[in-house]
Order: C-alpha cells, then sequence, then structure tokens
C-alpha cells in the first residue's frame, strides 16, 4: 500500500533522477508501489524483500551492484533490506558502495545479532525526527559491544518535493470543507473525526476524507458515520493522486492520529499550502508545530476537544488565515524540499 515511506523514496529519486544520476528502485513487486515509481519514470525492478536470509534479494541485490559503477548508494527503509543491502556489498567486495538507512518509526531499536551489525555497519542511519530517534534508543543496553555515539545518525525531517507556489486562498464561496488526508487505517484517529463531527451536526461544515485503505476497514468507517448521523456531511473522493487540488479546495485539515507519528508527512502538506492543521500531541508533531501558532495540538482520542477546535477553526477565517500562514512560513524556513536535500544528498557522494 502506497504510505509516507513509499512517497519519501520517489520524491528522493525524482530529485537524483533530475540532477542526471541514475536511479533504481528495488521493490517486493507490489503493483500499487510500482506503477507510481514507473509513471514518474523510475525504473523499478523485484526482489523478495523483507527477510533477514533471503538469498534471493541479496542476489538480486548483488546482480543490481554488478552493474554499477563507482559512488553508488544504496538507500533502504528497512532493517532487513538494509541487512540484504550490506550481505551484498560484502560479497560483492564493493566498500565503495555506501548503505543509508531511514529510520521511519517510533519504536525501540531491535536487539538481535542483525539488528546490531545493521545499525554499526550502514554507513548512515537517518532519523525523521528527534521522536523516533529518542524511542530507537530509549532502550539500549548493549554495554561492552557498542555505545549509541558509535551509530552515525543525524535526524533529518521530512520534506516534500513539491514546487513552492504562491498560496491558493481558501474557497470563498460554500460549506467549510475539513479535510483528512493520509492511510485510512484504526491508527489514524479517522473515528474520532467521524464522532467530533456529530456533535457539529448545526454547522454549515463538511469533512473530505482522501485516502486509501483496507475495504473492509472503510466500510467500518461509513457505517460510524451512518450510525452517528452525519454521513451526508462527508465526502469520499474517488481521485487521490493530485492531494494538492484537495488541500487548496479545502479550509482546514484534521490529521489526529491515535499512535505516535515518527514524523506526520501529510501535515507539511497543509502547511505547504498554507492551511490550518489540527492534529495530535503524541509524536513528532510538536518539533515542528507550535500549538496555537503554526497548527493546532490536542491529546489523541479527545473527541471533545477535537470537536471544539474543529468548530473555532470553521467559525473564524481571521484565525485559518493567521494559523495557516503561520504554518506556510515554518515550511519555507524549516521544512522545505532545499532543506531536506541540502543535508541528504552529500551522504550519497
Amino acid at each position: 500500500m502506497w504510505s509516507g515511506v513509499e512517497r519519501y523514496a520517489l520524491d528522493i529519486c525524482r530529485h537524483c533522477s533530475g540532477q542526471g544520476d541514475d536511479v533504481l528502485v528495488i521493490t517486493r513487486d507490489a503493483r500499487a508501489v510500482d506503477d507510481v515509481f514507473r509513471r514518474n519514470s523510475i525504473p523499478v525492478r523485484f526482489a523478495p524483500l523483507g527477510g533477514f536470509l533471503s538469498y534471493h534479494a541479496v542476489k538480486a541485490i548483488c546482480d543490481v551492484l554488478g552493474e554499477t559503477k563507482e559512488h553508488t548508494a544504496i538507500h533502504c527503509h528497512d532493517t532487513r533490506d538494509a541487512f540484504a543491502a550490506l550481505t551484498a556489498r560484502s560479497m560483492m567486495g564493493r566498500h565503495d558502495i555506501k548503505v543509508i538507512l531511514t529510520w521511519h518509526y517510533v519504536r525501540r531499536a531491535g536487539k538481535s545479532p542483525f539488528h546490531r551489525f545493521v545499525y554499526r555497519n550502514v554507513d548512515n542511519l537517518i532519523f525523521v525526527s528527534e521522536t523516533a530517534k529518542s524511542r530507537f534508543f530509549s532502550g539500549w543496553h548493549w554495554k561492552g559491544r557498542y555505545s549509541e555515539e558509535e551509530i552515525n545518525s543525524l535526524v533529518i525531517h521530512n520534506s516534500l518535493n513539491i514546487d513552492l507556489d504562491p498560496v491558493v486562498p481558501e474557497p470563498a464561496k460554500g460549506p467549510v470543507i475539513a479535510m483528512y488526508l493520509g492511510r485510512l487505517a484504526p491508527d489514524k484517529g479517522l473515528e474520532d473525526i467521524i464522532d467530533a463531527l456529530s456533535r457539529l451536526k448545526d454547522m454549515k461544515l463538511r469533512l473530505r476524507i482522501v485516502g486509501t485503505g483496507h475495504p473492509d476497514y472503510v466500510d467500518s468507517l461509513r457505517r460510524r458515520a451512518l450510525t452517528a448521523g452525519v454521513m451526508n456531511m462527508i465526502d469520499w473522493p474517488r481521485h487521490r493522486e493530485n492531494t494538492q487540488e484537495f488541500i487548496r479546495m479545502s479550509h482546514f485539515g484534521v490529521l489526529p492520529s491515535s499512535a505516535p507519528e515518527a514524523f506526520g508527512l501529510s501535515n507539511i502538506e497543509f502547511m505547504k499550502e498554507g492551511r490550518p492543521i489540527i492534529t495530535t500531541d503524541n509524536g513528532a508533531q510538536s518539533e515542528y508545530i507550535e500549538d496555537g501558532s503554526e497548527g493546532i495540538l490536542v491529546p489523541p482520542h479527545d473527541v471533545e476537544r477535537l470537536a471544539c477546535e474543529m468548530k473555532r477553526l470553521a467559525l473564524s477565517s481571521d484565525i485559518r488565515g493567521k494559523i495557516g500562514g503561520a504554518a506556510r512560513r515554518r515550511f519555507e524556513s524549516g521544512l522545505s524540499w532545499g532543506h531536506f536535500i541540502a543535508r541528504l544528498y552529500p551522504l550519497y557522494c
């Protein structure tokens, strides 16, 4: 399924390809992912990734390395894939190749010998937030083996490889549009949004849900909306690729993830477009959003507070404009693609 990790990889590939670099993506043969890379002219090969002891994955990477020149970098997004890449590098005797791992999760480091091998041997371990890094090292009890300081790690906040166009004014006519953007999954707070909406039935407010998820889960959301009596207040667009246009047609974003976010890529999509967002305070969001300034932070599962903040934004264009403007300035000053790639790209060289 397409998610923030795939978006992260695609944006980097598009940039490197635009720089004239040779770029190749190795995937698990997932059509939903592969088709997007192909539409962006990124070559795709398949390998049975995902296992620490996958001979076929290692062989597939060795085959690719046999075709590459010097100054090659392998950028991985999973510890098991990084292990396969490191193994292939060693088998090929290609110590000129860099292996980089980005950590996209809020969870502790693995403790197996395979994990320790990866963490110590990748050329760089990138964390998408201080939150992700702190959680990773929170279970670090490997005294006598090597210390946290021996891991070549750094934090690089995510960004979006999108042109920084002028902010499009919010729609002047029609109902106020609150928009959810992202995966449709139980940990994203969608039930809370629907429950909050049920407290706002007397308002001229619509919710637009943009994303994909398991059909059974999406059906459960529709049933919840029907039971709550708010189905007529919700739009479920079919076309989901041009998310910028959807955001520009909205007035604010509502992204109350119940699970701690390692970063929260959807949040900065709204910030880039100058739209205020309501999100949760249980992950990395507070690293780039000051509550009440660049966005609104609420506790997870606090439906009453969520409804209150949705109502406040829906009723005041002045508040939306103030917070949205601050969000855009925060994106420009520290979260733009230029800031991100200036830190990442030198790691490949």
